[in-house]
């Protein structure tokens, strides 16, 4: 059985949160709304946007929070215009993904972008070869669902007892605990330590390479 490694991206590849602070920020502001705190926004990353939206906005209207996910895209997609959208990768990330890969380790995302901003994300960094299996909130139910790391393992040919997912959220672990596989947290993303635990993380890591360390003995 092959053993597959699925990471999240934003918060845990690549440091997005300016980006996604931003895109809230306009977003709300073309609504007439006022601008959300960041550290509220950090808290809905990894959700579909219009999971985020209600989770942001519980009281509005089903069709406010879908209108809210087109201006999110909009403003985002002009700040990409802009060249205003760097979205780096997190320090030793690179080569954890490198080590993993020629250690015969099948690599998948599992993440709230778009098919569109993922594929520029990866490409941006020169990732994109490496990974089997790319999954999106364009084509499953949002987070904690399973439903992408169910996708990424038939791809794969890979079973729960034999995959990892590694992530910064809550809604990662989740996802993982929901799916039958082993839960990795990291402490650099944007949900702290206890979030991660009481989502029900296995393992909470502080850096790429403590990860490449738990590979060898879990699987």
């Amino acid at each position: 059985m092959n053993r597959l490694a699925i990471f999240d991206c934003d918060g845990t590849l690549v440091d997005s949160q300016h980006n996604i602070c931003a895109a809230m920020a306009e977003c709300f502001a073309a609504a007439g709304l006022e601008r959300p705190d960041d550290a509220r926004t950090r808290r809905v990353v990894g959700l579909s946007l219009i999971e985020a939206m209600r989770s942001m906005l519980p009281e509005a209207a089903p069709e406010r929070h879908v209108a809210l996910a087109e201006e999110y895209k909009l403003a985002f997609q002009a700040m990409r215009a802009r060249g205003l959208d760097e979205e780096p990768l997190y320090e030793g990330m690179a080569e954890l993904v490198e080590a993993l890969d020629a250690e015969g380790w099948l690599l998948g995302v599992a993440t709230g972008k778009s098919d569109r901003g993922l594929a520029l994300c990866l490409e941006h960094h020169g990732l994109r070869a490496r990974f089997v299996s790319l999954q999106t909130a364009d084509r499953h139910p949002s987070k904690p669902h399973p439903s992408m790391i169910e996708a990424a393992m038939a791809e794969a040919g890979a079973a729960p007892h034999s995959t990892l997912m590694i992530g910064d959220t809550s809604f990662d672990m989740a996802m993982a605990r929901a799916a039958g596989v082993t839960a990795i947290g990291v402490g650099w993303g944007y949900h702290d330590a206890e979030d991660l635990r009481r989502a029900g993380a296995h393992h909470i890591v502080e850096t790429p390479q403590e990860i490449l360390e738990l590979t060898k003995a879990l699987v």
